[in-house]
């Protein structure tokens, strides 16, 4: 029996390869003559470098860059096996898990990080880039990754505005002479897993300014300074990434990349399948258990046990899901070739206690499953 394991990260408690292995391991307790594959997945959020670099069998490299809210960090970004691809993963220098939920502030926090890390990457002569940006802690519009590259934004008085999603209201000229030219040499894919415009009640500071701490007169200006930087860009670039899909994605850095950087948006789930040869990997399969922290109707907007239920569909596979909870939606699901969903919890407990044994509460559910199946399969 031929069994693919291929989990998405269990956000706070277990990366993508720490849940596949959690899994496997309760696999084995159930089928011990059991072939395992093991495929970590990630969707275009937090994960996805680690995914790719891992199967790829890739190599990364740390960078000292300015965190979100302008504290020095340390950052990683990968090149895959070929050695020519270069995974940045925008959340390891600008997301959210940077920033104490007291201290989020979406009018301060920048994106410069990001832009350090491509700079690094460039220097080391790479020029193909797979940039993912989910989970980030912005709503500048990108502003400061263009700005680590070299872009000039400035006031009335032509001095430089700041950083940050307030500062994009004070813009008045943006000097492009000093951006860096190699960025037009270079080849840039967006991995995203949500198509939000730019602005708007569907934009990215009303969707997701609220999750990095906006309150809503935040997200009114918040609104209002994206519309006003997506204006200049337009005149700047000749690109309107006001209602672009995907231009919302990391509070504005879709958009940022589309006007700016030679590039094209694609579902990250859809990248990590093919970058990991998914799709020869299920050749043979029995079945196939993935897993994420939260199972809802979201989940079929791109997330990665959608994208890996519907490659498993077409080949009759049938897919189970184990979810650190299960919400509501998820009848949806169950047309786009996904199963069953597990909830891996076995009784009331804290979400601290939760997520501290979810690696047990894994490899329990999933013996239990396969022990349901087997005997389904031999009734």
């Amino acid at each position: 029996m031929k069994i693919v394991i291929a989990p998405d990260s269990f956000k706070g408690s277990l990366s993508a390869r720490e849940a596949a292995a959690a899994i496997e391991q309760g696999i084995l307790l159930a089928a011990p003559q059991a072939e395992t594959v093991l495929i970590p997945m990630a969707d275009g959020g937090e994960g996805t470098r680690d995914s790719l670099i891992n199967t790829t069998r890739g190599a990364t490299y740390a960078v000292e860059v300015r965190g979100p809210l302008g504290q020095e960090l340390t950052a990683e970004y990968g090149v895959l096996g070929d050695g020519i691809t270069c995974v940045i993963e925008m959340a390891d220098a600008s997301g959210l898990c940077l920033i104490p939920s007291k201290q989020r502030n979406p009018l301060l926090t920048t994106t410069y990080g990001t832009g350090q890390l491509i700079k690094h990457a460039l220097d080391s002569g790479y020029r193909e880039f797979i940039l993912a940006i989910g989970g980030s802690a912005t709503n500048d519009g990108g502003a400061g990754m263009l700005q680590a590259l070299g872009l000039e934004l400035l006031d009335e008085a032509g001095q430089p505005v700041g950083v940050g999603g307030q500062a994009l209201s004070r813009i008045r000229q943006i000097n492009g002479t000093r951006l860096d030219s190699r960025i037009q040499a270079s080849r840039f894919t967006i991995a995203s897993d949500v198509t939000n415009p730019f602005i708007g009640p569907r934009g990215a500071s009303a969707v997701f300014g609220p999750q990095k701490g906006a309150t809503p007169a935040m997200v009114a200006e918040l609104d209002e300074a994206l519309h006003h930087w997506a204006d200049l860009m337009k005149q700047h670039t000749g690109i309107a990434v006001h209602h672009l899909p995907s231009a919302g994605a990391a509070g504005g850095l879709g958009g940022a990349c589309l006007a700016f950087f030679p590039s094209t948006v694609r579902p990250g789930v859809e990248i990590v399948m093919e970058k990991t040869q998914l799709h020869a990997q299920l050749a043979g399969a029995d079945l196939v258990i993935t897993g994420e922290g939260r199972t809802d109707a979201q989940t079929a907007s791109g997330k990665a046990p959608m994208g890996l239920a519907q490659a498993a569909q077409r080949l009759g596979i049938p897919v189970f899901v184990l979810a650190g909870s299960v919400g509501d939606g998820i009848e949806e699901l169950y047309a786009h070739g996904i199963t069953s969903i597990h909830s891996i919890m076995d009784g009331p407990m804290q979400l601290e206690d939760a997520m501290q044994r979810t690696a047990e509460l894994l490899a329990h559910t999933a013996e239990q499953v396969l022990r349901t199946y087997l005997a389904g399969r031999h009734a």
